[in-house]
């Protein structure tokens, strides 16, 4: 291995990822000035409960009309999400436990999930491409992040197998944009996850004390309580 990819692999990474931490730092504490108002009406609910539905939404496809009507729309939301963690994962395989790389079967493994995460990205892109509501609504930012994820992923294929010895080029293309990255994403939209837990608390709390939240059950016909969209009869 060459000094410039032994640095590129540690320091470089390391500096970066210090970078994106001390940003995201920054960003939750400009985001805890914010404080949800206490709910003063409908305490019927549970707070606490709303909030953990809330919280649990992602995982939870027959909770959202768009994935409870398209389950290919929700699995490639999966896989290209588990694409990621398993690209990240490699960043830290790489160059401190290199031994798990050499066992091919993990080496196929995470090509497979990467390959896969790769062939949703392209899904995203033609499906941002070729819809027209989409496209109104799309940004700069939203074809760029695509397409460098799209990128991501091919590096990441390529450098899972670690054979610096035959080629340093898909190592230093690989851990050339893990760095971008971890500078970039804190400033694109590919950065949203941050907001998660924020955009899901705050709702999750205030309608899960109202009682509106997680949306009741049926009932029998006793109580008169029938599913949300249903009337009553």
């Amino acid at each position: 291995m060459s000094p410039f990819l032994r640095i590129l692999e540690n320091e470089v990474q390391l500096a970066a990822l210090a970078f994106l931490g001390v940003v995201y730092f920054i960003r939750v504490l400009w985001l805890l000035r914010f404080r949800s108002g206490r709910p003063r009406t409908w305490p019927a609910g549970s707070a606490s409960r709303g909030v953990r539905v809330s919280l649990a939404n992602v995982a939870m496809p027959w909770a959202m009309e768009s994935t409870r009507k398209d389950l290919f729309f929700y699995a490639q939301f999966v896989v290209f999400h588990i694409g990621v963690a398993a690209s990240i994962g490699a960043t830290f395989i790489i160059p401190y436990a290199p031994a798990v790389f050499r066992i091919r079967a993990v080496v196929l493994l995470f090509q497979i999930v990467i390959g896969a995460a790769f062939i949703a990205g392209l899904w995203r892109l033609y499906r941002r491409l070729s819809d027209p509501a989409l496209r109104l609504v799309s940004s700069a930012d939203d074809y760029a992040s695509i397409v460098l994820m799209i990128a991501y992923f091919a590096s990441a294929i390529l450098a899972v197998p670690n054979t610096p010895e035959k080629a340093e080029c898909p190592l230093a293309a690989f851990f050339g944009l893990t760095a971008f990255f971890l500078v970039y994403v804190p400033f694109s939209k590919i950065g949203h996850y941050l907001y998660y837990p924020f955009t899901r608390y705050f709702p999750g709390r205030t309608l899960g004390h109202r009682g509106s939240f997680p949306a009741p059950a049926a009932d029998d016909s006793r109580s008169g309580r029938v599913r949300v969209g249903e009337e009553a009869v």
